[in-house]
């Protein structure tokens, strides 16, 4: 690829943030290089929730069309007790979300929705995807960046416009040349599983739970979520609970998750061993006052910037606004860097800051015990159908007429004071 470095991206990391950032900036006229250190590009993990404010995103960047044959678009959530498994309330999706958001709400593994950013970036002939490489270093600039590669100890430099750090939660980008905190411990483990439909234990848990819907069971120890997969074939289950003391779980050892879930009846009285293996997800934070930016040259974007619980859903879908947001303004932008990364900041931390306030909401009431409890049942079942409205905000946000609104009210500004 030779690129004049004024129109040449390198994003570090192939995940769903990385890949769209690809996407994003190919479709504004720029050369894409993505390296991804592993070997060969694969998912781990298990299902996602991927809301409206995502899926919009997706359908403008042309990859929702790989990922829908593989998703599932939940009639509705439901939030139900997990001691007596007692509908609280729930919100309408299917088609009422389409109507009210503009966008399908669905679910699906996440590896499909990889493969799906994927397919559509393979089809970009601006983007360049190179695996078993990592970005080791990189020298920020006036003109941009000047990045090392590493293939098996074999060091590349690449020169461009911008570094994209989408290397996730763990991110070496985030560390590169300012020793940035690294990430935190968050106090939660997920602990994850599948379940196929046509197993005992699928059939029961169907008979526990509507197999067209996200269900979350509350509890003070955990909380519960289960979602079908792959047309109706399986079940995803992901149950988080609190972290001992040092922040790890043993995926050999899932007792944690039993203790947490015991005294339940049904089908979920037995849960925790029936449903094992379970994978454990210690979840990290990242320190929300750091820089998302450096002054020229490099930005952070998704978990690298501002991993956060998992308690609102958004993880995913704030990667993908970062990402759609930060190549439209770089693309306005690209001869003047500090104003276009400043205006990223400051476009996306109160975005992003809302979710993860959310979450934390989210995560009080899902674990809330006796009197919190009773309350928290009491205002759910009151509010009914207003709960859709309440989420408005989050999943009617259109992040790309946000950012082009930002711009125009920039350009606004800047013709005013001629």
């Amino acid at each position: 690829m030779n690129t004049p470095r004024s129109r040449q991206i390198v994003v570090a990391g192939a995940g769903i943030a990385g890949l769209t950032a690809a996407i994003a900036f190919a479709r504004k006229g720029f050369s894409v290089q993505l390296y991804e250190q592993a070997p060969q590009i694969q998912e781990a993990g298990a299902g996602l929730q991927i809301p409206p404010n995502a899926t919009r995103l997706l359908a403008a960047l042309g990859a929702l069309e790989h990922l829908l044959p593989a998703a599932i678009a939940p009639e509705r959530i439901e939030l139900r007790g997990a001691k007596r498994q007692k509908l609280l309330s729930s919100i309408e999706l299917g088609a009422r979300a389409e109507t009210r958001w503009k966008a399908p709400y669905l679910v699906a593994h996440r590896a499909d929705l990889q493969s799906a950013l994927l397919a559509r970036a393979q089809r970009d002939p601006d983007i360049r995807i190179v695996t078993g490489a990592r970005v080791s270093d990189a020298a920020l600039h006036a003109r941009g960046a000047t990045v090392s590669i590493d293939r098996k100890g074999r060091i590349d430099e690449v020169s461009c416009l911008l570094l994209v750090g989408a290397d996730g939660v763990h991110s070496s980008v985030r560390g590169l040349g300012g020793g940035t905190p690294a990430d935190r411990p968050s106090g939660y483990v997920a602990w994850r599983t599948t379940v196929r439909r046509d197993s005992r234990l699928g059939q029961a848990l169907a008979e526990a739970m509507p197999q067209d819907a996200v269900t979350a069971f509350l509890h003070r120890r955990f909380h519960l979520v289960a979602y079908p997969l792959r047309g109706g074939s399986a079940v995803n289950l992901v149950a988080v609970t609190r972290a001992d003391a040092g922040g790890k779980a043993d995926a050999a050892d899932h007792a944690p998750l039993s203790a947490a879930m015991r005294g339940l009846r049904g089908a979920l009285a037995t849960l925790a061993d029936d449903a094992a293996p379970w994978t454990p997800w210690p979840i990290s934070e990242v320190d929300p006052r750091i820089s998302w930016t450096g002054e020229v040259g490099a930005a952070l974007i998704g978990d690298a910037a501002h991993a956060m619980t998992p308690f609102a859903a958004q993880g995913a879908a704030m990667g993908i606004e970062d990402a759609v947001v930060l190549a439209e303004l770089v693309a306005a932008r690209p001869d003047d860097m500090p104003a276009a990364l400043a205006a990223y900041e400051a476009l996306r931390r109160p975005r992003v800051a809302r979710a993860a306030a959310r979450g934390r909401l989210n995560q009080r009431a899902y674990h809330a015990a006796g009197p919190m409890a009773l309350g928290r049942n009491l205002v759910m079942r009151l509010r009914g159908e207003r709960l859709a409205a309440d989420l408005d905000w989050l999943y009617g946000y259109d992040a790309l007429a946000e950012a082009k609104a930002a711009l125009e009210k920039k350009a606004g500004r800047e013709a005013a004071g001629r």
